[in-house]
């Protein structure tokens, strides 16, 4: 499988519903999030193209960096990753957690009724997708990478232990900064699912969000224990008649 096929697989829709918004490579190359910051209240936090660039470099200096770059996917990087890639494997951090801790003001939400997206916290433990990204392209993918997760500096680039089986390397991972403007804190999970039941914004609903993410995950065979409960959760809320069955419902 080439690059860009698996790229192009890897952004199929997770479930056989209604097509939504996606986040493609073009928006990426174009900077449309950067435009779309730039046009609303959150303008004055947007970093700029040097300090993006800049924090890349820094990260791709790490002594911890392999000449090939292992990139560790939590959230919507499992079922959109829009990245060329040479593989992928399931792969476990240790000291890291899955959460709706990160508010998402304008892809889930606006500024004024703001949704939440998943951010990797301190403690515990997160099983998701490595993506192993060849040297050579390594640069110009992240630089895309850095316009679509850094722009509001919400996250700290972090060179991660990660396992498989016996396997352990390093993989980058974007966890949350705990002192920036996006970051939500610990919330239970009837707040969270009425944060994602309201929310709305430029790439679709809190719900979709959750809902593509469990089935990322659960098409790699993985179950997030937290993000079934809120998909439960969410199914009481909404009261449907058919309750969302994701692939994770078909796992062993």
């Amino acid at each position: 499988m080439s690059r860009r096929e698996g790229a192009r697989r890897s952004a199929a829709p997770a479930s056989e519903s209604a097509p939504q918004p996606r986040l493609t490579r073009l928006d990426l190359e174009n900077d449309i999030l950067r435009r779309a910051l730039e046009q609303g209240p959150l303008a004055a936090q947007v970093l700029t193209e040097q300090a993006l660039e800049a924090s890349m470099q820094a990260a791709l200096a790490s002594p911890h960096r392999q000449p090939d770059v292992w990139l560790f996917a939590y959230g919507s990087l499992v079922w959109n990753p829009v990245l060329d890639f040479e593989d992928r494997c399931v792969v476990s951090v240790h000291g890291y957690h899955r959460s709706f801790c990160l508010w998402s003001r304008v892809n889930r939400g606006t500024p004024e009724r703001p949704g939440l997206v998943l951010g990797l916290d301190r403690g515990g433990r997160c099983t998701g997708v490595a993506y192993r990204i060849p040297q050579a392209l390594a640069e110009g993918e992240l630089r895309l990478l850095w316009r679509r997760e850094m722009l509001l500096g919400s996250y700290f680039p972090r060179w991660v232990h990660v396992t498989r089986g016996s396997d352990s390397f390093r993989a980058l991972a974007f966890v949350v900064d705990r002192a920036s403007s996006g970051y939500a804190g610990r919330l239970p999970t009837e707040r969270v699912v009425a944060i994602l039941r309201r929310a709305q914004g430029r790439l679709g609903s809190g719900v979709d969000y959750l809902r593509l993410t469990v089935d990322g995950l659960a098409a790699h065979g993985i179950r997030d224990p937290h993000l079934l409960r809120v998909d439960a959760a969410m199914q009481g809320a909404l009261g449907d008649v058919e309750p969302h069955t994701s692939r994770a419902d078909l796992q062993p």
